[in-house]
């Protein structure tokens, strides 16, 4: 993931839309249609924004002690 781990810092990924964008585009570049995302740790930083706006691509989505939940209100997760 851009800018953990030994990953050099990047600046497309500072923003939630930037994390947004960068998920999506691994996903087309993947080939994968409707995968289910699966979440451990820090990749919540991308998962849980990329659910939120684009959630009707995924076939489902695997939380696994995710990063940023507190970033969302409850009404958010509803949707």
């Amino acid at each position: 993931v851009p800018g953990y781990g030994d990953s050099p810092p990047a600046e497309t990924v500072v923003t939630k839309q930037g994390r947004v964008a960068f998920l999506d585009h691994v996903l087309q570049e993947l080939g994968m249609q409707r995968p289910v995302l699966v979440s451990p740790s820090m990749s919540g930083r991308f998962a849980l924004p990329f659910l939120l706006a684009r959630g009707n691509q995924l076939s489902g989505f695997v939380p696994i002690a995710p990063v940023g939940t507190k970033d969302y209100a409850a009404e958010q997760y509803r949707q």
